[in-house]
């Protein structure tokens, strides 16, 4: 009895499985998105490679794995009807809502000063990248359920659609990690633009950001203040400013905010906080056109730029090093065409929920792009934002991988298959 029990059950599971990964309504593969992720992964390894080879470190072993497994994670991904998510969006959410909270019971796992990871049965995992996507989907189920008209009409779906973005938001922010908390605002917006809210509604959104932005930069001159009040440096205040402080930030993030605008004040010498900086610009100034060579990189392999920051934050700049400005130029034009790719099929999808997934995903890496390559040439504040498909690291690959595959399966499911 039980073991005809056992395969009915059984029958019932392999008949939903194959019915996920039938694809006969399905169009054809795009090829672009593939393509550039492919080339991006292989420079990815040589670089991670590259960089701690002087260490003797095995890392690109792991990256290698990570990659496979992402790339089988892709094609699954790209092989489901993404209907599937709109269905269990919200489990989806509560998953990646409960791993953040799991970062403050005994799986938590501090590191460098935060607690950004936990640890389970030996397997590190970063919650904030699957919250990103976990959130990414919720929201753009309820968007795509919901009627959005004028902002009068649609405040209490509005409230709801907040309340979503600020349950992972703040609790990404308390870990804390400002980098990946500036991404959700962000790309909340952004799914947000392309809804039918009125433009005044943007209007308003857009003065407040500017009035808090003018509320930071308020701060930041009163911090900048009081370490010359002090006469001292970011490394031997004893007294915080951030007890008596409104504004929610550390002082090693206001040290990395003066340290870009006024260097001089936290980091005179350029030995302390501003030193990754330095070494990234002299990496990637000194790649010239077509760079040092293969392994010839000297910033990241004689430790000049950390080993702790080469393989991940600052990949960008060994490869600007190693492959010079051609090679950037291919990362980012490989970039330009996965965006490109996914609001193309944004403006193609079948429906509502796949145009607002695409959107997502989309801005999703442009964010840390940005940010990421903005902080390796000195445009912007230095931030822990890993650079997609490139950085060492298993979550955020794997949640790269699978965005991709999401954005490949609205292209394969859209109404027009020509």
């Amino acid at each position: 009895m039980f073991a005809d029990r056992l395969k009915i059950a059984r029958g019932k599971w392999l008949h939903k499985i194959s019915s996920l990964l039938d694809d006969s309504r399905a169009g054809r593969w795009g090829f672009v998105s593939p393509l550039c992720m492919l080339i991006l992964l292989i420079i990815g390894i040589g670089a991670i490679y590259s960089a701690l080879s002087y260490y003797g470190s095995r890392q690109w072993h792991a990256q290698v794995m990570w990659a496979i497994l992402g790339a089988i994670i892709y094609f699954a991904a790209a092989k489901i009807d993404y209907a599937v998510w709109y269905n269990q969006a919200h489990w989806i959410y509560y998953c990646s809502v409960l791993l953040l909270l799991l970062l403050w019971s005994p799986f938590g796992e501090r590191r460098f000063g935060a607690v950004r990871w936990i640890k389970i049965c030996g397997i590190a995992i970063q919650p904030s990248e699957p919250a990103k996507i976990g959130f990414l989907i919720m929201l753009a189920a309820m968007m795509a359920r919901t009627e959005i008209t004028t902002f009068l009409n649609s405040i209490k779906n509005l409230a709801k659609f907040f309340l979503v973005f600020c349950i992972p938001a703040v609790l990404v922010f308390s870990q804390p990690d400002l980098g990946s908390a500036l991404v959700f605002p962000v790309v909340f917006f952004a799914m947000l633009y392309v809804s039918n809210l009125s433009k005044k509604f943007f209007a308003c959104i857009l003065a407040t950001a500017l009035v808090l932005a003018a509320a930071v930069v308020f701060d930041i001159c009163a911090y900048r203040n009081f370490l010359d009040k002090k006469h001292l440096n970011d490394e031997i205040v004893m007294e915080k400013y951030e007890d008596r402080s409104l504004i929610p930030l550390r002082d090693y993030q206001r040290d990395r905010i003066v340290s870009f605008i006024f260097p001089s004040a936290v980091d005179p010498n350029g030995v302390g906080i501003s030193w990754n900086l330095r070494q990234s610009l002299i990496a990637v100034g000194t790649g010239g056109l077509s760079g040092k060579g293969f392994g010839n990189g000297t910033q990241a392999k004689l430790g000049y730029l950390p080993k702790s920051v080469a393989a991940n934050d600052f990949v960008f700049s060994v490869i600007a090093e190693e492959r010079g400005f051609v090679g950037a130029l291919v990362v980012i034009l490989s970039y330009i065409l996965i965006i490109w790719n996914g609001l193309r099929t944004a403006n193609c999808a079948r429906d509502r929920f796949g145009t607002y997934l695409c959107v997502g995903i989309s801005m999703l890496f442009l964010v840390h792009i940005c940010i990421n390559i903005g902080m390796t040439i000195g445009l912007m504040p230095i931030t822990g934002i890993p650079l997609p498909f490139l950085s060492y690291g298993g979550s955020f690959l794997l949640i790269c991988c699978f965005s991709n595959g999401i954005i490949q399966s609205v292209h394969r499911y859209r109404n027009n298959f020509t």
